[in-house]
């Protein structure tokens, strides 16, 4: 290693304080899930409060979209807690079930929050009598700004590092796991992959749906801004994946890349293949509305 980068010194909690005993924490993680859901929910009442970018009048009224936030939250919680279980640790959950509600404890998953998102608002959508893409497409604007939040808290807890790298932006994170780079002397630096996920999957990816939601016109184009969101999504995760590391039951001597799928030398790690049917539907949802015109 010539040159690295030193993990900044943040705590993951910003404050704590202890009554009757009891230790209360406010962590970053925490704040980004709630900065997140508000920011979102501020970014759908925007759209739906202003009628001339909808083709025929927004889909649902004020009221409904704070409904809605229960359910999504809910959705999210749940679908993110038992997306990691599932997809991510099996095994050890089977063994140790009554971790599995230990939200606290740390692990949440992107694609199981995304299918507890879908469906919640197909549930939400049914009993309430609404149109499903146009609900899909406020979804799909008010997620991003949630994405990038959380990933900066991954950094900040110095979480989900990336592979090690000798280039001049590399990470020293610290944390016996994080310095277990074979072959490397010395400190190990690592790609801050947390901060280009924030970057493609966040910065990127809103400033898009933005634009086309509030300068283009496309919430007249019902599903186009969840097939945007599908396809840039995951995009920009099946990219990010070959700068991150993969989770540790998945690394063997006979597999240190961590795939799931593996091609001779090629493969795809577990974010790649839950990411590339996002890119499959995007893509369909997006021809879909071409064809729709």
């Amino acid at each position: 290693m010539t040159f690295a980068i030193p993990f900044p010194q943040i705590s993951p909690e910003i404050f704590s304080i202890s009554l009757f005993g009891i230790d209360f924490a406010l962590r970053w993680y925490a704040l980004a899930y709630i900065a997140g859901i508000l920011i979102g929910w501020r970014l759908v009442l925007s759209a739906i409060r202003r009628p001339a970018l909808w083709r025929d009048g927004p889909p649902m009224t004020a009221a409904q979209v704070e409904d809605l936030l229960t359910w999504m939250i809910l959705g999210i919680i749940l679908g993110g807690r038992l997306g990691f279980v599932l997809f991510y640790r099996p095994g050890y959950y089977l063994d140790h079930p009554a971790e599995i509600l230990q939200i606290w404890s740390g692990g949440m998953s992107f694609h199981g929050g995304f299918l507890g998102v879908v469906i919640a608002a197909l549930i939400f959508t049914k009993r309430h009598n609404i149109p499903r893409l146009p609900t899909a497409d406020l979804l799909a604007l008010a997620v991003p700004i949630g994405l990038m939040l959380g990933r900066i808290a991954n950094f900040i807890n110095a979480e989900l590092w990336g592979r090690p790298t000798d280039l001049p932006w590399g990470v020293v994170f610290p944390g016996a796991s994080a310095q277990a780079c074979e072959g490397v002397v010395g400190l190990c630096a690592r790609h801050p992959s947390q901060l280009y996920e924030a970057f493609l999957e966040g910065v990127v990816l809103a400033s898009v749906l933005l634009w086309l939601a509030f300068r283009s016109g496309a919430l007249k184009k019902p599903g186009l801004l969840l097939g945007v969101f599908l396809t840039g999504y995951g995009l920009a995760r099946v990219i990010v994946e070959h700068f991150r590391q993969a989770d540790d039951q998945f690394i063997t001597l006979e597999n240190p890349m961590g795939h799931i799928l593996r091609l001779g030398e090629w493969g795809l790690t577990m974010g790649q293949l839950l990411s590339l049917p996002m890119v499959a539907v995007g893509l369909g949802v997006l021809f879909y509305v071409r064809r729709s015109k």
